[in-house]
């Protein structure tokens, strides 16, 4: 079986990718690391066999370090908005405590000023530059870690029904403003599904179709 930890997994994202896990993927085992875990019942009723929770919060590095144990990917669905990057360090220490190497972090676009005119300008309005520095340093923590990581610089979000959906590199201009949820689970499944997918790289998704537009598409 393949041990996959989901942090944050009442996330709407996390919570399509564990649907999508225990329908597609029959080797992978689900630890959903959340507070209040009922809130996620829904989905331990899928297939209790394959999925067990934790209820603590994500700050709670006693309580990181125990889910961490035994795993072989861990999926952070939150983004790292804390002053000095407490979410990304305790991952990062309880991973190399328990010498496990797979980590995809959530986190979002514009971190590398690679968001061109207009819109690039009116998302660092929204998301700020102390935000943006903050999402960037996490980037910059998880790269130097040592870790198989991927960091998703995700896109302004929709709850289109659909997987459409292109890939940037660090160093790239980012193409697209907007993109469904559906699209953002579908690339963490795929890395789920072959480790090797992405790895140590910092990628931009978005819809192709919005590129060039002023504004997110919802």
């Amino acid at each position: 079986m393949k041990n996959v930890l989901i942090l944050g997994a009442n996330g709407q994202i996390a919570r399509i990718v564990a649907k999508r896990l225990l329908s597609e993927q029959a080797d992978v085992q689900l630890t959903l690391y959340l507070r209040k875990s009922h809130r996620v019942d829904d989905l331990v009723a899928i297939n209790s066999a394959r999925v067990r929770t934790v209820d603590a919060d994500i700050h709670d590095q006693e309580a990181l370090d125990k889910a961490v144990q035994g795993q072989d990917i861990v999926f952070i669905s939150n983004v790292d908005h804390d002053p000095d990057n407490e979410l990304t360090q305790g991952v990062i220490t309880a991973m190399i405590k328990n010498d496990v190497k797979r980590v995809i972090a959530s986190n979002v676009l514009g971190i590398y000023g690679e968001v061109p005119g207009e819109y690039g300008r009116w998302n660092t309005e929204m998301l700020t530059q102390a935000g943006l520095n903050r999402a960037r340093r996490s980037d910059e923590l998880l790269e130097k870690s040592g870790l198989d990581y991927t960091t998703l610089r995700l896109p302004w979000l929709n709850d289109r029904d659909e997987v459409k959906y292109s890939i940037t590199h660090k160093g790239e201009s980012y193409v697209g403003v907007s993109g469904s949820r559906q699209s953002m689970a579908d690339v963490v499944v795929k890395m789920i599904a072959d480790p090797t997918y992405l790895n140590r790289e910092s990628i931009g998704l978005a819809d192709p179709d919005t590129q060039g537009l002023t504004r997110p598409v919802y």
